[in-house]
């Protein structure tokens, strides 16, 4: 009897679990195939962040340069040289409050410019409001409807460039303004080359980070509510 109405109380079972030499094991199986297959995984995600290379002759030359780079300057001279564009724009941070360039920002600007050997460019006051790229995005977009400026050459940091691509692509070609893109590479940098390192395999990894945050969430939703057609950002 007592067999019986303990069942209901405890009951007995028989359980697998593996050893630690088998953890080991698959873990090393692991390991030594990234270590076998990074000829192909190191490059392709590398290669997933930087944009198509375009250079169709535009009304201007954008140099991305939210975060200061001075090689973006070196190719847009390049690029203008070449005759892509005459005019070259470059984002810089607004004063809060105000529609007018740090004048911090402004004299990197300038100074990168003069450099490069680059005429004084036209600066575009961008806000610095959370979502930064989005935002400064919608000031750009205004800044060109307001001077007839109908396409851009994109110059940005080649592992931001497909985030930059894509929120140009989205915000300006809503407005009919075409983008093409042009990625910059650092010296002795490339999509298989950013493990060599540390400072490479973070900058991937944050962009990696970033790119999926405004492909998946701002730009469909963010984006989507926020922008209305033919309406400018002062007047929201």
């Amino acid at each position: 009897m007592s067999s019986r109405w303990t069942t209901y109380l405890v009951r007995r079972t028989e359980t697998l679990k593996t050893t630690w030499t088998f953890r080991a094991t698959i873990l090393a199986i692991v390991l030594v195939g990234f270590w076998a297959t990074r000829g192909m995984w190191i490059p392709g995600l590398g290669g997933a962040l930087v944009c198509d290379e375009s250079l169709p002759s535009s009304d201007a030359i954008l140099v991305d340069n939210l975060e200061v780079n001075y090689l973006l300057f070196e190719r847009a001279e390049q690029l203008k040289s070449a005759g892509i564009a005459d005019r070259v724009l470059v984002p810089t941070l607004a004063v809060p409050g105000s529609h007018k360039p740090n004048r911090v920002f402004a004299g990197i600007a300038g100074v990168m410019s003069e450099v490069a050997r680059l005429p004084p460019p036209e600066l575009i006051p961008v806000r610095e409001v959370e979502p930064i790229s989005l935002n400064a995005a919608y000031d750009i977009q205004e800044y060109l409807q307001n001077r007839g400026i109908r396409s851009v050459v994109v110059v940005s940091p080649a592992f931001r460039s497909r985030r930059s691509a894509l929120i140009y692509g989205d915000v300006l070609g809503a407005a009919g303004i075409a983008t093409a893109c042009v990625p910059v590479f650092a010296p002795r940098q490339g999509p298989g080359t950013w493990t060599r390192t540390l400072h490479g395999i973070q900058e991937v990894a944050e962009q990696h980070v970033k790119l999926q945050y405004y492909r998946f969430y701002v730009l469909p939703y963010v984006h989507r509510r926020s922008y209305q057609p033919g309406v400018m950002d002062s007047d929201r």
